[in-house]
């Protein structure tokens, strides 16, 4: 509690919970691993400001799936064009459309969805990725299952989880970004949603970083590379 969060002895903290995450997840060389504060709700804001950049008129696919894509999606339409691709609400969200009904935006820049919805208890099996428009990037919050499986990063521009379901204690959100996606945000993206600032600092960490829930996610993660 009382380490400099510049200090050897915290930085090699840090250092080793990535590298153990990177070999628990097999996370290739071309992403970035980032322990943002605000919780994956922060990353609501985070994920369209960095992706849109200052594109004029930019779009966005969003599958509303339950209470934490909705509210994914409400914070998106603030900076861009959000179509819907389906939203089963009237159903308290205790299935999901037919693929086959999913309307989708060819042109849209990224799709968003969430891999498992703690509030409604909706858990994706197998996401069917071939819906996805090619080189359309794909962001996913894993927050309640991250860790859990194995994640085919090919098929990914972005995955974020935050840590409190099951990686350690509130506090931050382990947010991985593929490189070629970092750098391009809007001019007004706020200082703590810039991934481009955050990869640019040393050990990524611009301001001081909640050091304890690293340093609790790190024992848990060393736990279940073992």
């Amino acid at each position: 509690m009382e380490m400099s969060h510049r200090g050897k002895s915290f930085v090699s903290i840090a250092e080793k919970a990535k590298a153990d995450l990177t070999k628990l997840l097999d996370i290739p060389d071309n992403f970035t691993i980032f322990f943002f504060q605000g919780g994956a709700s922060l990353q609501f804001s985070a994920v369209a400001m960095n992706l849109f950049g200052d594109e004029e008129g930019p779009k966005a696919n969003y599958l509303t799936t339950g209470t934490w894509t909705q509210g994914a999606l409400g914070e998106a339409k603030k900076y861009g064009n959000i179509n819907e691709v389906a939203n089963n609400k009237e159903n308290k969200y205790s299935t999901l459309a037919d693929e086959a009904d999913w309307k989708i935006e060819a042109d849209a820049k990224y799709f968003h969805y969430c891999d498992n919805e703690t509030i409604q208890g909706f858990e994706f099996n197998e996401f069917p990725h071939e819906k996805v428009p090619e080189g359309q990037i794909l962001v996913c919050d894993m927050s309640s299952n991250f860790c859990s499986k194995k994640i085919d990063w090919s098929k990914y521009g972005v995955v974020y989880a935050g840590a409190q379901k099951n990686v350690g204690p509130a506090g931050i959100c382990i947010t991985v970004v593929r490189n070629d996606l970092i750098g391009k945000e809007r001019k007004d993206t706020p200082m703590l949603c810039n991934w481009g600032v955050f990869s640019k600092a040393a050990n990524t960490f611009h301001n001081t970083p909640a050091c304890w829930p690293i340093y609790v996610c790190g024992l848990n993660i060393a736990h279940m590379l073992e």
